[in-house]
């Protein structure tokens, strides 16, 4: 009798798998209300599935509906509390809600704490919840737990699971406490150890928070070498107009983003005319400025930075 329920209930199992199949696919299209749909469906013969919920936390989390997605995550941690992910989740929404609301923010410091030391205590390679405790005890005030000391605590934990997360969280630690050389050097043995984008991406910022576009343009021509991604071209041009250096550099740079645009890149292709038009407005090509934010401003009409430039380019 138990293998025939079994066997009557296996069609519908297949069912709901194959539904929430169906979800990820729309989260690569960030089609996120279709996805909390489709949950939706999938919940209302299936209350108790444990997957389809933490999907539907997701799918508010996407959305920003923060108080949905804690009551969403709040039933996998009274369900399941020793799922490690559970905690790391809802203490994420718990600090995204607290973000939103700075006045209520106090209120949820405790349980946002608490979830993500009960994450990184059940997962001892969980390395998202000791990146949030890095970030949380750094820009915590003192008198509300906040500890650079607890911060290096789990900086240490993350060098021990990944030496290229540890180095990121000593930059980081470093850079937040205003010790710059300290930061610069766990930023660049980061790039030693791992070289990922985001290493290069890291030391790049960090740069251009300290006003060293010369740094920033070195760092990412050097990413350049070792990764070949045309987003780099934007980024040298982005520096080059910003801060206004190098500009036939960030000229034919720009000009090389554009010409070989892709989605992938990232950055529409309007920002790159807008960033033409910056450089032109530093070279006082007024003529070659303002074709440049005509195109812009064709292309993403609502951008208010792009007709703020046009009057700075009309008034040369």
């Amino acid at each position: 009798m138990k293998r025939l329920f079994l066997f009557l209930l296996y069609p519908m199992l297949c069912f709901s798998q194959q539904s929430l199949d169906g979800v990820e696919a729309l989260f690569e299209k960030k089609e996120f209300l279709k996805a909390e749909t489709l949950i939706k469906s999938v919940l209302e013969t299936h209350p108790e599935n444990l997957k389809a919920t933490e999907l539907l936390g997701d799918a508010y989390g996407h959305q920003k509906k923060w108080n949905e997605a804690i009551d969403a995550y709040k039933k996998l941690v009274d369900t399941k509390p020793n799922i490690a992910n559970y905690h790391y989740k809802y203490g994420g929404v718990l600090g995204m809600k607290a973000l939103e609301n700075k006045l209520k923010a106090v209120g949820f410091i405790g349980d946002i704490k608490s979830s993500f030391i009960k994450a990184a205590e059940l997962d001892k390679t969980h390395i998202e919840a000791r990146w949030a405790l890095v970030e949380l005890y750094m820009q915590l005030p003192g008198i509300f737990g906040g500890s650079k000391s607890k911060s290096l605590k789990y900086a240490e934990e993350l060098q021990a699971l990944s030496k290229v997360d540890g180095y990121l969280a000593k930059g980081y630690i470093y850079e937040y406490d205003d010790e710059p050389q300290l930061a610069e050097k766990y930023y660049k043995m980061a790039i030693k150890e791992g070289g990922s984008l985001t290493c290069f991406d890291k030391l790049t910022k960090f740069y251009e928070k300290k006003n060293q576009p010369e740094n920033a343009i070195k760092t990412i021509e050097e990413a350049h070498k070792k990764h070949q991604r045309n987003a780099l071209h934007y980024q040298i041009g982005k520096v080059a107009a910003e801060y206004n250096i190098a500009l036939d550099k960030g000229e034919q740079c720009l000009h090389t983003y554009i010409a070989n645009y892709a989605p992938e890149d990232g950055v529409p292709k309007a920002w790159a005319h807008y960033r033409l038009a910056q450089i032109h407005t530093h070279k006082n090509n007024k003529k070659e400025a303002l074709e440049q934010i005509e195109i812009a401003i064709s292309q993403l009409p609502k951008i208010k930075a792009f007709r703020d430039q046009k009057e700075k380019v009309l008034a040369l």
